[in-house]
């Protein structure tokens, strides 16, 4: 049967280019690189980020292993993640898009900052800078997120990354402590 609506956009949305290097006031987001792992590692210590990401990273080998998946999923089209780095070079945090789905031009964004840099503002400006990237450059149309109702500073992050809430989904999210109703948030171009 054929289809009567083509997709929005080329289907290597990600591929097509380099990943990028996006630039911020305060922050530099740049690809992943194996010198990050111990970042990454110390990162994942932090009770916060095993709590809302619902995983660990327990040593160096399976930080790198993560690092390097994200150069595979840039070819793929399927995920793209930066390093967020503060004007010394620090790594502050994470912001990726995530489940690309090339047919309607959309995208999930994700995030997490290392405790020191949280209540700085990086989170919504590296999301808010992925986003301009994705609509202005990568031709993407609309970019959600998801947190648990429970996660307050993620849900400031998403308004003050200018993503509005659309709604709630009722036990979307299994976290360690059980079932988690959501907030949806979204931007479109």
């Amino acid at each position: 049967m054929p289809a009567l609506v083509g997709p929005d956009s080329s289907p290597n949305m990600l591929s097509c280019r380099n990943q990028p290097v996006l630039s911020g006031p305060k922050i530099l987001l740049r690809p992943w690189v194996d010198s990050d792992a111990s970042s990454v590692v110390d990162a994942y210590s932090d009770p916060d980020i095993q709590r809302w990401n619902m995983r660990a990273m327990n040593d160096i080998d399976e930080a790198r292993s993560w690092i390097r998946s994200w150069r595979t999923q840039w070819s793929a089209d399927s995920d793209a993640g930066w390093a967020i780095t503060t004007d010394r070079g620090d790594v502050a945090g994470s912001v990726s898009l995530r489940t690309v789905h090339s047919p309607s031009s959309s995208a999930q964004i994700s995030y997490w900052l290392r405790p020191a840099m949280r209540g700085s503002g990086l989170a919504a400006q590296a999301v808010e800078t992925v986003s301009e990237w994705a609509f202005g450059t990568a031709n993407f149309q609309r970019l959600w997120l998801t947190h648990s109702v429970h996660n307050q500073a993620s849900c400031a992050v998403a308004h003050h990354a200018h993503f509005q809430q659309e709604g709630t989904l009722r036990r979307y999210m299994l976290h360690a402590d059980g079932w988690h109703d959501v907030h949806l948030h979204a931007r479109i171009a």
